[in-house]
């Protein structure tokens, strides 16, 4: 285990820097600076921006730190786009790797099937419906794909045409919450809810209802939290009222909308949502992408509230932060109505490529596997602790309006005005002001417009904990 020290942040810096001087050598890292700007489109990214900075270029990682080219070490923050869940070359997931590379590292799950997504496929089976309470049938089934995006594709395709088979007409539509991210495929988009990534595409989409987010320190209703009697959850009702004939699914990220800004709903929320599905006969989708394996303190986010879907979606952290792989898993009774004769073309046809890639099933693996030998959930509680306390200190700031967490996934939300929430302008870049002076102290962090996402590695140290914490505070305080 690495502890930070001054060193990882200044010396090795200096160093580098006084021993290219001197020796007059071709600066390689320059060069790939200028091909990274030369070349490569980052997403999520302002490239003209980019074009005018300082290039971070990541060469290494060991435990819960990254290593740039010029020798710099910092703590990952935010698990690397909040997938590495064990730390960077975390010797399990390697050898997995390394031993599945010596047998095969990709063979097509179309017509035929692999070992190592087979023993998947199982391994999720039994972990999913040992965690979760079972409302209607098992959640039995995984398709699987790429990424976090796919996931959920799969999942509305999967939705929509279980209407058609069980020969109930119109059920064309869904449910999602503002706010709400679900991927960047057409269809996910479509079931987003965050203008800034998704209204320049909206020519693009099909149609859905939106349901008022679960965002209490920003109501859109204007009510307050618990005296509201979950309104937002009564405006879904009213839609379900009028439109359940239309309607396949519910889609929502349990407990925490990630991307929207760290919105944590307040506590039964969750099941509110699961028990509207079933009174108006719609499906229900959970997209645990970003809160699934352990990012809130249980296995998966569904837990906190006993509930089960219909359909459930994971990715990011499934490999550990190692390789793609996304699956979908559903009820044996959605399964069930794609069966039937070859001719009645009820066949699921979707796919990919990579589809249960033995390399990514084989780090999979490996990573569900560091759950129970390191007991990792348990681990983590004393973890959360310090964060919540952290939490509750920061959140008396003047600049701070909100602070919100799940387990170990948190935002802190800045404003202009205590008083009046008024946020800071976009072109302020508060959050990015934050991350960039954090960045310079060795902490590496990568916000959501005005929100300071916190999202480190689940194994990272108490020490290692406190210090990012720490770094965190003072650039918040350096930039308010």
């Amino acid at each position: 285990m690495l502890i930070w020290t001054k060193n990882h942040v200044g010396t090795i810096w200096e160093k580098c820097q006084k021993t290219r001087k001197l020796m007059g050598i071709r600066d390689e890292n320059s060069h790939l600076e200028e091909l990274d700007k030369k070349h490569t489109w980052h997403p999520f990214t302002q490239m003209k921006d980019w074009l005018e900075e300082k290039p971070v270029i990541i060469s290494e990682g060991r435990d819960c730190f990254i290593k740039d080219i010029y020798g710099r070490w910092y703590l990952d923050a935010v698990s690397s786009m909040w997938v590495n869940i064990h730390g960077h070359r975390k010797k399990e997931i390697d050898d997995a790797i390394k031993e599945q590379v010596d047998k095969i590292s990709h063979s097509t799950l179309l017509g035929s099937s692999n070992v190592p997504a087979i023993k998947l496929a199982q391994k999720l089976v039994q972990l999913v419906n040992s965690s979760l309470v079972s409302r209607h049938s098992s959640l039995t089934k995984v398709f699987y794909s790429d990424n976090g995006s796919t996931s959920v594709e799969v999942a509305l395709k999967m939705a929509f045409q279980y209407w058609i088979h069980k020969g109930v007409k119109g059920k064309q539509t869904f449910i999602s919450l503002k706010n709400a991210y679900h991927g960047d495929t057409l269809g996910t988009v479509s079931v987003g809810g965050i203008e800034t990534f998704h209204k320049v595409f909206s020519p693009l989409l099909f149609k859905t209802y939106n349901a008022p987010s679960p965002y209490c320190y920003r109501c859109e209703l204007g009510k307050t939290c618990p005296e509201c009697s979950f309104a937002c959850l009564g405006e879904m009702e009213n839609i379900l009222k009028e439109h359940s004939n239309e309607i396949a699914a519910v889609i929502i990220e349990p407990i925490v909308q990630a991307a929207g800004g760290m919105i944590v709903a307040p506590h039964g929320y969750l099941k509110g949502v699961r028990d509207l599905c079933t009174k108006y006969n719609v499906l229900m989708i959970a997209d645990e992408v970003a809160t699934g394996f352990g990012r809130t303190g249980k296995m998966f986010a569904c837990e906190h509230e006993d509930v089960t879907p219909d359909i459930m979606c994971l990715s990011k952290g499934i490999t550990g932060g190692y390789l793609p792989l996304a699956v979908t898993i559903a009820a044996d009774e959605i399964y069930n109505a794609f069966l039937g004769e070859f001719k009645d073309l009820k066949t699921f046809f979707h796919g990919h490529s990579y589809t249960g890639n033995p390399l990514a099933c084989a780090a999979a693996l490996a990573c569900l596997d560091i759950f129970e030998k390191e007991d990792v959930l348990k681990k983590l509680q004393p973890k959360i602790k310090i964060l919540e306390d952290w939490l509750i200190e920061m959140a008396k700031m003047s600049h701070i309006g909100d602070v919100r967490n799940k387990g170990l996934m948190a935002g802190v939300e800045l404003v202009k005005d205590k008083n009046t929430k008024e946020p800071y302008t976009w072109q302020e870049k508060m959050g990015w002001k934050a991350a960039y002076h954090a960045r310079e102290n060795g902490v590496f962090l990568r916000p959501l417009g005005n929100v300071v996402v916190i999202m480190p590695p689940l194994s990272i140290s108490i020490e290692n904990l406190k210090q990012m914490l720490k770094v965190i505070k003072d650039a918040i305080i350096a930039v308010t």
